[in-house]
């Protein structure tokens, strides 16, 4: 249950549309639903603004579809993460409505509660996800799509590593419009800090398992990001895609409707000009 149709039931018990006792019985199951093998948090919107997400791994594909049907019951919508191909088509069976972004490995299941109130906020600007290589493109889509389904408007510039740095210097300008910019690279893990040279904006440091053995599955990137010299990058777990995303769009919410919004950095402020 989100914070908007909590707001409508309690609207639509004030004014006499539902009754208590019809209220009491859709709040049974606050602040948790005991499944046996899961407990759903469905007070989480209500806390943290985003319903529970489902991660994958680890679970079984009727697992998965159970903690889906229930949480759809609940909210607008449901995020399901790091989903195999297994899981997508069970998922597509059962709900023809989900949408499948095959590439960052989520599908986003439509539910029962969609609700037109507005949010008590509002994304500032945009989320530029940014790769050092196409390799990384699945941890990039997997931030990208998490921004866009909470609300973020998310632009994309991939393949601008460090091997070829003129390739990012020639779309600086996107880099000096984005609010938050989230990076996402192997290898050594330099791009992150490049980037958070040259901006004066959040830069959210994502390393990725992509690169050779002394790439240690990401361990090398990860330090690298985390010796950053360059200020204002901070850093997630290895391949943690889902985590930038939603700390992105967290960074990129502003309180509604009140304060002003801020200037817009233009690129020669950015580069001290």
């Amino acid at each position: 249950m989100d914070p908007n149709h909590q707001r409508e039931l309690l609207l639509d018990v004030k004014t006499g549309a539902v009754d208590v006792e019809d209220a009491l019985h859709r709040l049974r199951d606050m602040p948790y639903e005991d499944l046996g093998f899961a407990r759903l948090d469905h007070h989480r919107a209500l806390r943290t603004g985003f319903p529970e997400v489902v991660y994958c791994p680890g679970k079984t594909v009727e697992q998965v579809l159970a903690i889906v049907d229930r949480l759809r019951k609940r909210g607008p919508r449901v995020l399901v993460t790091r989903a195999d191909r297994t899981i997508a088509s069970a998922l597509k069976e059962r709900f023809p409505d989900a949408v499948d972004h095959h590439v960052a490995r989520i599908l986003v299941v439509p539910g029962d509660h969609p609700s037109a109130a507005p949010s008590p906020a509002e994304p500032l600007g945009v989320v530029l996800v940014v790769t050092a290589g196409t390799a990384d493109v699945p941890v990039a889509e997997e931030a990208a799509v998490v921004a866009e389904t909470m609300g973020s408007p998310v632009e994309r510039l991939f393949d601008v590593g460090v091997a070829g740095l003129h390739r990012l210097l020639d779309q600086r300008q996107r880099l000096f419009d984005a609010n938050v910019l989230v990076v996402v690279a192997g290898m050594e893990g330099a791009l992150a800090s490049v980037v958070g040279g040259l901006v004066s904006r959040p830069v959210i440091a994502v390393p990725t398992s992509v690169g050779y053995g002394a790439n240690f599955q990401g361990l090398a990137p990860l330090l690298t990001m985390l010796n950053s010299c360059a200020a204002g990058v901070a850093v997630v777990n290895i391949d943690n895609g889902f985590g930038a995303g939603y700390l992105a769009h967290l960074i990129n919410l502003r309180p509604a409707p009140t304060g002003r919004r801020a200037p817009a950095v233009s690129g020669e402020d950015s580069l001290g000009k």
